[in-house]
C-alpha cells in the first residue's frame, strides 16, 4: 500500500476514540471494530498487503494462538489514546489503553506495511515486543522480532514519496475491498473451476466405460463355460502352459490364452471360476456403481455452479479449507466437509452420505433441509453451543447450493438432530423446526 495512501489513512483513524474488538477473520486478515460499529479489516498478506472496508467478511475460525490472546486481551474494549505513522514509514502505531484497568496500562499496536517484513506486533512502553503475527529472527533481518526483546525501529526512508490525493477515506476503503477481491476471485474462481472440472472429467471417464450388466452376465457364463472345459480336458494339460487347445463338448477345438502359468489344470479352472464369480458380482451390484458415480457427477456440477456464481472470495475459502493432515482419518467420500467460523458443516453428496450423517449426528447437532423437496442433508456439529443465526444462514445457503442451480427464493427448515426421525433410508420426518430463506437470485 503506497505510503501516500497509509498517511491519510492515519488520519482517518485519529477520528475513532476506543476499540470495541479484534481478531483475525483468516490467517493474515485482522478485523478492528472501532468505537461502536466501525469495521476495518488490516490485511497483512507479505508483499500485497492492503487495509479496507467492506459489509461483512465471514471468519474462516477462531483462532487461539498466543498472538491472538494478546490481541483480546490488551485491544478488546479499549481506548485509543493516540495514532501516528512512525518515522514517517508505512508503519501505523496506535496507542492503547485498557479501559476498565485499575491502572491504566499502555500497549502498543503496531501495523507493518513493509514489503516482505509486513507484520502486526504488540509491544509495551518501552518497547518490548509482548507478541507478533510474525516471529522474525537475526538471520531473516537485521531487525529481530521475538517476544521479550526490544524493538529496533526501522530507519526512515531516504527519498520523498509521491502524494496520491484521496478524497474520501470511507469510500476509498470500500474501493480498496472490491478491487482486491475482483482480482483475487477471478484468478480463484480459474483455479478451483479447473480442478474441479478435471475431477468430473475423471468420473465421467469412468462412467462411459462401465461394463453392461449384459456384457458382464456374457463374461461370467463364458468364464464359468472354459473353467468346466478345462476339467472335462484336465488329462491332456501339460504344467506351465500357456495356451490351452481344448476339446469341446460338439468336437471342435477352443484355443484359450491364459495370463500366467499354472502347475495343473484344477488350478487353471479355479482362476476361470473365479473371474466368473467376480462378474456375477459386479453385474449384481453395477447398480450400486453406477449410481455412486452419477451421484458424484451431479455432485461435482453442483460444486463448480457455486464456485462460478460465489460473489467474494470468502465463499470460495469456504468451499477450499485448508486440509489436515491426518494419516488416521480416512476421509469419507459421500460427505463433503466445510468449516464456518470454525463450526464444522457436513453435508452428504448422495443417499449413502445422507444416511451416514443421520446416524453419526448428536442430538443437539444442528439439520438443514430444503422445505418440501428433495435436497441434500446437512448437519453442523454443535458441541452443545449455541449456534449464532449468521452460521445457520451460511449452512443453509450450502444446503441450497449443493442441490439445486436454480435461482430462486428457497425455504431451508432446520432443527437439532433428536427432532429428527429416520423412516427409511435418508427419508425423515421432523416436528419442532424453524425455517430461514436463501435468495439465490443475487
Amino acid at each position: 500500500m503506497k505510503l501516500s495512501y497509509l498517511k491519510q489513512i492515519v488520519e482517518y483513524l485519529k477520528n475513532f476514540q476506543k476499540i470495541s474488538a479484534i481478531h483475525r477473520v483468516n490467517d493474515t486478515i485482522v478485523k478492528i471494530v472501532f468505537d461502536r460499529d466501525d469495521e476495518i479489516y488490516f490485511n497483512m498478506t507479505r508483499s500485497n498487503s492492503s487495509i479496507f472496508k467492506c459489509q461483512e467478511y465471514p471468519r474462516s475460525k477462531v483462532y487461539n494462538a498466543p498472538f491472538d490472546v494478546i490481541l483480546a486481551k490488551r485491544f478488546n474494549r479499549a481506548n485509543v489514546l493516540g495514532v501516528e505513522l512512525l518515522n514517517g514509514d508505512k508503519i501505523i502505531r496506535l496507542k492503547i489503553s485498557i479501559a476498565s484497568a485499575y491502572k491504566e496500562e499502555v500497549t502498543f499496536l503496531q501495523l507493518e506495511f513493509t514489503g516482505k517484513y509486513t507484520n502486526i506486533i504488540v509491544l509495551d512502553e518501552d518497547n518490548i515486543v509482548l507478541e507478533a503475527l510474525r516471529h522474525i529472527d537475526l538471520f531473516s533481518s537485521f531487525r529481530e522480532v521475538r517476544v521479550g526483546q526490544k524493538l529496533l525501529d526501522v530507519p526512515a526512508p531516504p527519498f520523498e514519496a509521491k502524494e496520491y490525493p484521496i478524497e474520501d477515506v470511507e469510500k476509498f476503503l470500500y474501493k480498496v475491498y472490491e478491487k482486491e477481491q475482483d482480482q483475487k476471485l477471478t484468478s480463484l474462481k480459474k483455479q478451483k473451476i479447473s480442478f474441479l472440472q478435471k475431477r468430473l472429467k475423471k468420473l465421467e471417464k469412468f462412467y462411459t466405460k462401465l461394463d453392461s450388466e449384459e456384457l458382464l452376465k456374457n463374461q461370467a457364463q463364458e468364464f464359468e463355460y472354459i473353467g468346466n472345459l478345462v476339467l472335462a480336458n484336465a488329462q491332456n494339460i501339460k504344467p506351465y502352459t500357456k495356451k490351452l487347445a481344448l476339446n469341446d463338448y460338439d468336437g471342435t477345438l477352443k484355443e484359450v490364452s491364459l495370463e500366467k502359468n499354472y502347475p495343473n489344470a484344477f488350478l487353471i479352472s479355479e482362476s476361470f471360476f473365479a473371474k466368473s464369480k467376480k462378474a456375477k458380482q459386479r453385474a449384481k451390484h453395477l447398480h450400486i456403481e453406477e449410481e455412486s458415480l452419477r451421484s458424484k457427477i451431479e455432485h461435482t456440477k453442483l460444486f463448480i455452479n457455486t464456485v462460478q456464481e460465489a460473489k467474494d472470495t470468502a465463499k470460495i475459502e469456504l468451499l477450499f479449507p485448508k486440509q489436515i493432515q491426518n494419516k488416521k482419518i480416512k476421509k469419507d467420500e459421500s460427505i463433503e466437509t466445510f468449516w464456518i467460523e470454525g463450526y464444522k458443516v457436513q453435508l452428504g453428496k448422495n443417499e449413502k452420505g445422507n444416511i451416514k450423517l443421520l446416524e453419526a449426528a448428536k442430538a443437539r447437532d444442528i439439520w438443514l433441509h430444503l422445505k418440501d423437496r428433495p435436497s441434500t442433508h446437512v448437519i453442523i456439529t454443535t458441541d452443545k453451543q449455541t449456534l449464532p443465526q449468521r452460521i445457520i444462514q451460511s449452512a443453509a445457503r450450502l444446503c441450497v447450493d449443493f442441490s439445486t442451480t436454480s435461482k430462486d427464493k428457497f425455504l431451508v427448515d432446520y432443527t437439532p438432530r433428536r427432532e429428527v426421525n429416520i423412516q427409511n433410508g435418508a427419508n425423515v420426518l421432523y416436528n419442532k423446526y424453524q425455517t430461514v430463506e436463501v435468495d439465490t437470485r443475487y
